[in-house]
């Protein structure tokens, strides 16, 4: 649908003018004659933004600024003014207009800072739409978003919370996966029974294996009263193996036989430990690619692969970005006490383009920054992270003639596989089938990407 402006001016030649300019630009346009019949026009129709002229005889445009701040908030008013002083600006600013244009009036400037106000109404709203569904509707077991690629998993997360079939939940790092994890817990049977979480990655195999199965007094040199593993633990709840991937060799081999026996057998101990709990296991990594490379047993990953659940990356679920915003900006004001209701506009437009390489992670940080920083009751873009407010949209430019627009060939395949990661949602396999490449081919140029990305960001800091 075209956008709407409402154009006001006393002088009917100058408003005419302006209303059929905005006609050619595209905008549907209509033209009143004072402030007293814009105000009327406002409370019949619906308009994007309104223009008019500061000096008019009856209510000035900066009165009926005053006025639409009470009655049409939503609607920013461009103000035209043959005065740009400094006072000019002040009153125009206090009374709520959104920007102003001097006068004799350049058509490309004014179209311009139409512009400007429209996208500025249009995230407004979209913001505001945003935080009444968060406060609206409960979050489904704390998982944020509407777009289609987590309404996906969240359809999976109802159908096997239910079941004890293992869950294999994979995705990139910072994407929610233990997130993802409690949900299946929270929603089954299990719900009033533990959920215990391990990382994988953050003890070696020996510590681990204390970990998981117990060991019993005596079994090594710190081992002075025995202690029931992990597994035993979680009683007839969950256990979550987080970072599965990263578990060494040796204990894969024990922990397949666990899964199979469904028993444990705690360091030092001569009997074995049956044990009740659900698995749940999550991974940043290929284990398909890590099998093929003899990294990952092959047994146990079948054994692991039951039901599996990919939560997409951020990119890959660019409408839910605000609203995850505005989830974690409520949670986040509560919690420390500040009176921050809001994001601008502009802080909302930067926090959509940028590319969120930390996923859901990246972004809880970066409204936590912001939270902290920010003087008034709504964010703005000086309060975001440096690396977001400067972020440059990625554009693949084969055809131009500016030189500072063409980018590497490096550069252009790695946009490129982001872009076809982000239209799939973040289905590795599917990426690889567009790309017309293996899925470890697709792993190596990802992990290239990582390191460039990392390094840029040393640099830049």
């Amino acid at each position: 649908m075209k956008a709407k402006v409402l154009v006001v001016e006393d002088d009917t030649d100058v408003g005419e003018l302006v209303r059929d300019a905005l006609r050619k630009r595209g905008y549907e346009a209509d033209f009143v004659a004072s402030a007293n019949a814009a105000l009327d026009r406002l409370r019949d129709d619906d308009y994007d933004t309104v223009l008019s002229d500061v000096h008019m005889d009856g209510l000035s445009g900066i009165e009926l600024c005053e006025r639409m701040r009470g009655s049409h908030p939503d609607v920013p008013v461009v103000l035209l003014t043959g005065q740009s002083s400094l006072d000019t600006a002040i009153a125009a600013i206090r009374a709520g207009a959104y920007d102003f244009v001097t006068k004799p009036i350049q058509l490309d400037a004014l179209a311009a800072a139409v512009a400007r106000s429209i996208e500025h109404r249009r995230l407004r709203v979209e913001v505001k739409r945003l935080r009444s569904a968060i406060d609206a509707t409960k979050p489904v077991d704390g998982i944020v978003g509407d777009s289609p690629a987590i309404r996906s998993v969240t359809e999976l997360v109802r159908r096997v919370a239910d079941g004890d079939a293992t869950v294999l939940i994979t995705g990139e790092s910072g994407t929610g996966k233990e997130l993802v994890a409690r949900a299946i817990h929270d929603l089954g049977p299990r719900h009033e029974q533990p959920f215990v979480a391990v990382n994988c990655a953050a003890m070696p195999a020996a510590l681990l294996e204390s970990e998981l199965f117990g060991h019993i007094k005596g079994a090594f040199t710190d081992a002075k009263r025995s202690r029931a593993g992990l597994f035993v633990q979680a009683a007839q709840g969950t256990l979550f193996l987080d970072e599965i991937g990263e578990m060494p060799a040796e204990m894969q081999a024990k922990l397949l036989r666990v899964l199979q026996e469904r028993k444990v057998r705690p360091v030092g101990a001569d009997d074995e430990v049956p044990f009740e709990a659900r698995l749940i296991a999550a991974t940043n990594r290929d284990l398909e690619s890590e099998v093929e490379e003899n990294r990952f047993r092959a047994d146990l990953y079948y054994r692991l692969d039951v039901v599996r659940i990919e939560v997409p990356p951020l990119r890959g679920r660019q409408g839910d970005v605000l609203m995850l915003s505005q989830h974690f900006l409520r949670c986040i004001a509560e919690r420390s006490g500040k009176a921050v209701t809001g994001i601008s506009p502009e802080a909302a437009r930067k926090l959509l383009d940028y590319d969120w390489p930390g996923n859901v992670r990246e972004l809880e940080n970066s409204m936590e920054r912001a939270v902290a920083l920010t003087r008034t009751s709504e964010i703005t873009v000086d309060d975001l992270p440096v690396k977001v407010r400067d972020y440059q949209a990625s554009r693949l430019v084969v055809e131009g003639d500016d030189p500072t627009e063409l980018i590497t060939l490096s550069e252009m395949e790695r946009r490129y596989v982001r872009r076809v990661l982000g239209a799939v949602g973040g289905n590795k396999t599917q990426a690889a089938r567009i790309l017309g490449i293996d899925r470890r081919s697709l792993y190596r140029r990802l992990e290239d990407a990582g390191k460039d990305g990392a390094k840029a960001e040393r640099e830049h800091a």
